[in-house]
């Protein structure tokens, strides 16, 4: 299988038969063997009868249905898993992502080596509420990440095959795949200009509440990737600098007693700050040893992405 084009979907019944017929006319010049993957992420409407009519006449297209909704990271998980193409590309049911463009990005990724491609949406029809939005997110996700792409969340993109099989998506999550795919080692990511079509049925889900959780997400992804397997690094990093503190200032005023012997120690404010520094520096020293036995007991704790076997 050349290319497996996975589609997470909600509400979207007015654009799947359209999505569908562009994709086929796309393949049908390029002839390249693909197939489709939709995933109906808990649609209210018709959708899922609709993606069960084109399955029936089409061999190529696999359906997958939540019993309700849970985000577009577990709809593209639970696709990822189903794939079988050597290129793996996700695009959005509304048709504002083109298929046109799916040829490049196979070609980026066969012959240029790349294992991400993120499509780069530089003309938008989005209103501002979430264009302003979207830049701010690209900039500080980009400075924190040091990922540099213009457009991060764009639904566009293509993988590696191998890339999707070694990565898992949840949460906010699907916005950070080419960070969650550096950490893993992938990071040969590129970037291509796509156009982007103005939507033409139905209404944008995007949402302000999708922003902060957005910056959560990333901050969690951050962590992570640096100390998911060694939690003690940096609890226990934190935990020794505070009680260092703590020590130092304690044996200053302890010092100064004995010396002057002009003041209460307990009458002091710095007396009652170096207790909690001690105090907090143990109990984050504690806390990073109690994740470091979680960790080494969890049952994923020897799994790492494996780039080839020979």
């Amino acid at each position: 299988m050349d290319v497996s084009i996975v589609i997470p979907l909600l509400d979207e019944d007015e654009s799947l038969r359209e999505l569908h017929a562009w994709i086929v006319r796309v393949f049908d010049k390029w002839q390249k063997s693909f197939e489709i993957v939709f995933i109906d992420d808990g649609s209210k409407d018709n959708s899922w009868n609709v993606i069960k009519e084109l399955q029936s006449s089409h061999s190529n297209i696999k359906g997958i249905k939540f019993a309700r909704n849970y985000g577009k990271s577990a709809a593209l998980n639970e696709g990822f898993k189903v794939t079988e193409g050597k290129v793996v590309i996700t695009m959005d049911a509304d048709l504002q992502d083109s298929p046109e463009e799916i040829p490049e990005l196979y070609d980026m990724i066969i012959n240029d080596g790349y294992h991400i491609v993120s499509g780069w949406k530089k003309k938008r029809f989005d209103p501002i509420s979430k264009t302003i939005p979207t830049k701010i997110y690209n900039g500080v996700t980009g400075w924190l990440t040091n990922v540099k792409l213009h457009d991060m969340n764009c639904g566009l993109k293509a993988y590696r095959g191998d890339v999707v099989k070694n990565i898992e998506v949840y949460g906010e999550m699907h916005r950070y795949i080419p960070v969650i795919a550096k950490w893993g080692g992938y990071d040969k990511i590129g970037e291509k200009v796509v156009q982007h079509q103005a939507r033409k049925y139905g209404k944008t889900k995007f949402g302000l509440s999708r922003f902060i959780y957005g910056f959560l997400d990333l901050f969690s992804i951050m962590f992570m990737g640096k100390f998911g397997k060694r939690p003690m690094h940096f609890f226990g990093t934190i935990g020794t600098i505070l009680s260092f503190i703590g020590f130092c200032i304690l044996l200053y005023l302890s010092i100064s007693k004995i010396l002057f012997s002009t003041f209460e120690i307990a009458s002091r404010p710095l007396f009652y700050l170096g207790i909690l520094s001690i105090i907090i520096g143990v109990q984050l020293f504690i806390a990073g040893f109690l994740a470091e036995l979680i960790t080494r007991n969890a049952t994923e704790r020897n799994e790492y992405s494996v780039a080839e076997r020979i």
